[in-house]
Formats: C-alpha cells, structure tokens, sequence
C-alpha cells in the first residue's frame, strides 16, 4: 500500500462575507475576493500538490486560552471572527497532522494587534488568530517552541502583549518605525519581559524602505536570531500593507520582494494580516507567497510597474538596517536592565499598562451610551519563580468592562503557581 504523501501546500480561504467594520472601510471583503480571482485565473489551484480547504470556527475554549474578554467573548468576537481564527487553526492542523508540508490561512478579519486583554477592537483587529492557533497546536501536539514573524506594515503590538512574558516563544516584527504609523509601538528597545528577555525583538524601518531594505533586514537580523532559536514551528503573520501601492503606510515593497522575504524566512504557516491595495498589490503579493511556500518559481510574478519604474532603497536606509542589525544582537546578548519594562518588588515582577482600543464590541445595542473610545487600565504582576515561568495575575478595567483580577498560569506551572492562581479564582489578592 502506498502512504499518502503531504500536499506541498494546503490554502486556507475565508473572505468573512458578511462582516465590514463599515461600507468604505479599508478592511472588506474584497481584500480577498480579488486575490482568490487571481489564483484562479493564473491555474495556481490546478498545480499538484496545492489544495484548497475550508475553515473551521474557533471555539470559545480555543479563544480564552489566550485572550482574558472582560465584556464577554461574544461582545468581542461575532461569528466572522471565530471563523477567522478558526482558519488558522485549520492551516495548523494541516500541517501538525502532516497533511500538507506549509500551510497559509487567507483569512479576514486580522488579529496582530488584539492583546493579552480585550475590551474592544485595535486596529481591524478584535482576536489574536495566530496566537490562537499557536496555543491550540501546543495544548494538542505538545509543540513547544514557536517563532512568529510578522512582516505587517504596523507593528504586531498585540501578538508581542501575548507573548511578552513567553522564553518559548520568539516574536519578530518587520515594521514601519511606530513614530510614523499605528500603533506608535515597536522600538528596537522592546525587547520582552524579564523572564523572556531577548525573546521579542522589534525591527523598525523608516518610511520609504523598499525591497533591498526588508531582505537586508531578514538577512542580518531575523534569519540569524530564527537560527539561533531552533524553533519547532515558525509562523509569518503575512502583512501585505508594505507594499507600495498600500493607501494607508508608507513603505515600497514590491511583490517579489514578499516572496524572496518569505523564501528567507521559510515559514511553515502563514496567516494573512493586513494589506488594503485591494487590486494594486493583494492579488500579486499572495500569489507570489504561495508560489514561494509552495516551492515554485516566484521569479515570474509581474506587477503593474509604477511611473519611473520600482522603488529602490535609500543608501542612507541600508545604512541605518546595518547599525541596527548590530544594535539588536548586542542587546540580545546583554543582561536584563532595569528598562525591560517591569520592577521587581517582593518577589514579584510589576508593570502598569494604559491600552488604547479604537472599535467597540461587536455588537452595537450594548454600545449606546458607551464612550467613543476605550482605554484599559492594566496592571501586571508576574511571580519571579525559581520552579517555572511564574504565574501572571492581571488586573483590568475600562470604560466599558469592570475588568478584575484574573491569573494566567505557564506551561508546566509548578504547584506553587498553580495554589496562587486558585487562590486568585477565589477573589484573594495576589501579591
């Protein structure tokens, strides 16, 4: 009898019909409807070996292992969301069951800015779909460590919140320097919790970096640190809005230079992220990719060219990608400072937080009378503990959820760990 072999890659698509933020909003259902035209026009769902699946929806189990929802799971996540997620985890399974060698989840809507704590929606985003699916491959398959390259325009703020106190999992984002995009965050100098020092490293470029400037970085900094890190499982979450016909950033990544940056990286799963030239650049950026992740040819992808020809990056750029590349590594290498963000106090790691979300709940009768805008007070207090990770306690609140107090338990919590979070489910404050 002859084993069945693995796809070389299993596609994923979701276009959430049904869900728009509003009519004109850069996040529609048309970010995806163009690209699924263009893979079938160019026969790339004809060649062997690539093969299209639909998604499952994430369940409300799936979702709680990452995020705490104060307002309640379904005044953060309708049914688009779940679906999304659940696309994610469907391109996981695929490849942790060996049915397909790479897997990438054309999914919407994106998730790279939902945090630890939702109140709301940041940026199109309301539910992490790469932590989720992450977390559900570690309880199922026991994978352990995991690499996340996030190669969105915006810096991955919310994968980097989930994430901050995890030595297990290393968060690398690729993204247009946050003193000139949302959400403002992503400094080289953010460089994980105390625990996981080193373990989030930030890579901001300045406006106008185009594809010598991403590959240089990928080559310098990302690939080296993916090397070094040995990961089981490395996962792209696949912004597409460096491109340079994108309407809402400022970088000129071409589509060749996705798939020659997605080449380097050589992800096992990709989860779409943002990207809003809906005719200008999706349709080219996510064949390109999934010629790449699939092994074919990617040399053959033309794009439209603009007038004067493709952009070209900056000496100056290069220079700079350069400095920084040497900045990062020896920060890496360095002891935890005292600017890592946290204060250790009694055996306990503390900081505050102030998380700014810009959409409400999902749905909109809980809403009227609610503020424009939420702002979540948070306060974090990780036990500084010599048996294990130590256990997170959590205190939240905004103007639309009295939050409280919740406790996060790591892999592998040691019994200690485990009576203080029992002891915070019971309402006792800890520390």
């Amino acid at each position: 009898m002859i084993a069945d072999t693995p796809d070389k890659l299993g596609l994923i698509f979701f276009p959430a019909y049904d869900w728009a933020i509003s009519d004109t909003h850069p996040e529609r259902e048309e970010r995806l409807l163009y690209t699924h035209d263009q893979l079938r026009e160019e026969g790339l769902l004809d060649f062997p070996g690539i093969r299209e699946h639909r998604p499952m929806a994430a369940s409300p189990e799936d979702v709680e292992r990452v995020h705490i929802c104060p307002p309640g799971l379904g005044m953060v996540a309708a049914a688009p969301h779940l679906i999304s997620a659940g696309g994610a985890i469907k391109a996981g399974l695929l490849w942790a069951e060996k049915k397909a060698e790479k897997s990438f989840a054309l999914v919407r809507p994106p998730g790279h800015h939902a945090t630890l704590v939702v109140h709301g929606g940041r940026g199109f985003c309301n539910i992490n779909n790469e932590a989720i699916m992450i977390e559900r491959l570690r309880r199922d398959y026991g994978i352990k460590k995991v690499a996340i390259v996030d190669t969105d325009c915006h810096h991955g703020d919310g994968t980097q919140d989930v994430y901050w106190h995890d030595p297990d999992t290393l968060f690398i984002s690729i993204h247009q320097d946050g003193r000139t995009l949302y959400p403002g965050s992503g400094s080289y100098d953010e460089s994980g919790g105390p625990r996981a020092w080193g373990a989030t490293v930030n890579i901001p470029l300045p406006p106008e970096t185009g594809d010598e400037g991403f590959l240089l970085s990928t080559k310098l900094i990302v690939r080296p640190i993916l090397d070094e890190f040995q990961p089981e499982l490395v996962v792209n979450s696949a912004g597409q809005d460096n491109h340079f016909t994108d309407p809402i950033t400022n970088m000129k990544l071409t589509a060749r230079g996705y798939a020659e940056m997605s080449t380097l990286i050589d992800p096992d799963i990709a989860v779409l992220e943002g990207g809003y030239a809906i005719q200008g650049a999706l349709p080219y950026t996510n064949l390109a990719i999934i010629m790449a992740m699939a092994g074919l040819d990617w040399r053959g992808v033309r794009e439209p060219a603009p007038r004067g020809g493709f952009p070209k990056t900056s000496e100056s750029t290069l220079d700079y990608v350069k400095r920084l590349a040497e900045n990062i590594h020896k920060r890496r290498a360095a002891p935890v400072p005292a600017q890592s963000g946290s204060v250790l106090r009694d055996g306990w790691w503390e900081r505050e937080r102030r998380i700014f979300s810009d959409t409400h709940p999902v749905t909109r009768e809980h809403a009227r009378g609610w503020p424009p805008y939420i702002n979540e007070q948070r306060r974090e207090a990780l036990r500084d503990c010599p048996d294990c990770q130590g256990v997170l306690v959590v205190e939240t609140s905004s103007g639309v959820s009295k939050g409280g107090r919740y406790a996060r338990l790591p892999r592998g919590a040691c019994p200690a760990c485990q009576a203080l979070a029992e002891k915070v489910g019971r309402g006792l404050r800890v520390p």
